[in-house]
């Protein structure tokens, strides 16, 4: 393979580096199972035969590089290394410099592990036990939630997209741009604006049965406290608490917030 030589077998080449993911999830809470697509903006700096990502424990269906929706080379084969936690997709020709995007559909399941795409349960207020999916990526555990470039210096923007019951709440790291509501009523479509540019474990998104108080202006921050169905009367001091401590380490460090709301 013509892959760039790396000093560790664990880190990835840099032949081929992302600009830009856009993630479409789907999990599925009562199945503790989860699908999606991931298509990322890439940059090829030269001629490779193979393109390697991280991926742990995850179901790879297929992939396939385009430009400009037209497919430029096909994937022979894809194979997934369970000690180096990553995934090689063997071109059938060489790919030229320049730029292109990978798209990957993919499953997996919601672990108990409490690292990855995980389930996490609480209990309500009339002592049922609830779950919820949510996110553990530091440092190295976004691939178990989606095939990616996951070391901390190999920074994106996230597109995020996730489709979830009708009557559970959702949040990424961006604001909501756009909700569908599928034809029976039964799901939800959400988009979240891109993020900033960043590294892989500052990803987050969260689905479950929670609400959210009204956002607070801190500075032209807008500013929430999620919680649980039901416990928005605890909310209040965790609010205020945001709001002190966002004005204190923007303060401290002299940087303004640099995301477009604080949940």
């Amino acid at each position: 393979m013509t892959e760039q030589k790396q000093s560790s077998p664990y880190r990835l080449p840099r032949s081929v580096l992302p600009s830009v993911y856009r993630i479409r999830l789907r999990p599925d809470i009562d199945a503790e199972r989860f699908s999606g697509t991931v298509t990322a903006s890439v940059s090829v700096t030269e001629s490779v035969d193979a393109i390697t990502l991280n991926a742990k424990e995850l179901e790879i269906y297929s992939a396939k590089v385009t430009r400009d929706g037209q497919n430029v080379v096909g994937v022979d084969s894809i194979e997934c290394d369970a000690e180096l936690e990553r995934v090689t997709l063997s071109l059938s020709d060489n790919l030229a410099p320049g730029e292109y995007d990978l798209e990957v559909t993919f499953g997996g399941v919601l672990n108990r592990k409490l690292e990855g795409f995980y389930v996490s349960t609480f209990t309500d207020e009339e002592g049922n036990e609830r779950k919820i999916a949510t996110t553990q990526f530091e440092s190295t555990d976004a691939r178990m939630a989606f095939p990616c470039w996951d070391e901390p210096d190999i920074k994106a923007q996230f597109d995020v997209e996730l489709t979830v019951p009708s009557n559970q709440f959702a949040v990424s790291n961006g604001p909501i741009v756009s909700e569908e509501l599928s034809e029976d009523g039964s799901e939800r479509v959400i988009t979240f604006k891109r993020t900033m540019k960043m590294s892989t474990y500052l990803l987050a998104f969260i689905v479950g049965p929670f609400e959210a108080t009204d956002p607070i202006d801190v500075d032209g921050v807008p500013l929430r406290v999620i919680y649980p169905a039901g416990k928005g009367h605890l909310a209040a001091y965790a609010l205020r608490a945001g709001e002190h401590s966002l004005r204190y380490f923007t303060d401290y460090y002299g940087t303004p917030y640099p995301g477009d709301k604080l949940d």
